[in-house]
Order: structure tokens, then sequence, then C-alpha cells
């Protein structure tokens, strides 16, 4: 078993939490294909501005993967519109635990952040990354 940080905004993370369902741009197919039946999702919602207010990132939920990936192009996902991305590359999923979790207090706490001062680097850029089961368990004693 496997365990993935899942970054996505928010109005994706509605989504998520409607459909059961996790999906990805193709870029990332490489990434998609690890992801086995079984595997740990931790959602991820990252910091966004919504007016002059800064929404801090945050966890948001833990899904098991109920699916192998599979391709559908509908249009479930918001997309910024230069990239008009519907992000086939999917796996469906189910929940495990939902709440709410500030991210940057688990920074020092976190294995795979190894660089604390520059911690978003570890994810940018990226809609998923493999995290170690300790920092897995520790987000799931927390949520």
């Amino acid at each position: 078993m496997k365990y993935w940080l899942c970054i996505t905004n928010r109005d994706n993370w509605e989504v998520v939490k409607k459909r059961n369902v996790w999906g990805v741009a193709k870029r990332h197919k490489n990434i998609i294909a690890k992801v086995k039946p079984g595997d740990k999702l931790v959602i991820y919602v990252k910091q966004e501005r919504e007016n002059k207010e800064v929404l801090e990132p945050k966890i948001v939920g833990i899904f098991e993967v109920v699916s192998e990936p599979y391709t559908d192009s509908s249009r479930i996902f918001k997309s910024p519109p230069h990239l008009n991305e519907t992000y086939p590359l999917r796996v469906k999923i189910k929940p495990v635990k939902l709440g709410e979790l500030d991210f940057k207090p688990l920074i020092p706490k976190l294995e795979f952040i190894t660089n604390k001062k520059r911690w978003s680097g570890h994810l940018m850029g990226k809609a998923m990354r493999e995290i170690p089961e300790e920092d897995y368990r520790l987000i799931e004693s927390l949520l």
C-alpha cells in the first residue's frame, strides 16, 4: 500500500467529495499509473486568495482508492481557463476520514518536507506525490 498527498483547490475538492473521484492532468500520467486499489489519498487544499482574504492550506480528507486508474474526459473538475484541462486520468475513491487540519503547523513534523523554510517547493507543479507511511499516520491521527 502507498500513501499519496493529492494537491487541489477548493472548487475541485467539492467535486472530489461529492463524486468520490480523483483526477489529474495527462501530464501526470506516470504518477497516477502507480496508484493501486487500497492506496490512501490525503487531500491537500492549497492556499488560495478569495477577494483580499488568504485561505490557508489544509488537509481536508483521506480517501481509499477503489479502482484502477482509468480515462474519462467528462468535464466535472474546474480548470484554469488557459489550461482547459479535464483531468481525465482518474481513480474512484471512497472516504476514510473527513475533516479540516491546518497544514502549516504540520510542516516541522512531516518527513517528506525536507526544506522546512521553502516547503511549498515540495508541492509546486505536482498533482500528487507519494508520502511516507509515518507522515500518513501523523495526518490520520490528527484529522
